[in-house]
């Protein structure tokens, strides 16, 4: 039994002609394994979102629902979040 199966797909230009400048660079040696790759990249992140939800966001929503009054204005938060990147901005110049 096979393990592949062929596919016909249709890709805006740009993204075919990369595809087609990574073979030629020598980088992958088809097309197949440029969109292979592709996909298990995507695997990745799609398993990292996930496992970051189950891990961080759930777990801090379950904390606000318990204890909602712990939760910070936004305007007070925006507010850190701006001072934080000013800061660092001063320390890029």
């Amino acid at each position: 039994m096979r393990s592949t199966q062929q596919l016909s797909i249709t890709l805006p230009v740009e993204m075919a002609r990369l595809i087609k400048e990574r073979v030629a660079s020598g980088a992958y040696a088809s097309e197949s394994e440029v969109i292979r790759e592709g996909l298990r990249a995507l695997q990745e992140r799609e398993g990292a979102v996930e496992k970051w939800l189950r891990e961080e966001v759930a777990p801090a929503y379950d904390r606000h629902k318990a204890n909602p009054e712990r939760a910070k204005p936004l305007a007070e938060v925006a507010s850190r979040v701006q001072h934080h990147m000013d800061s660092a901005a001063k320390k890029v110049r």
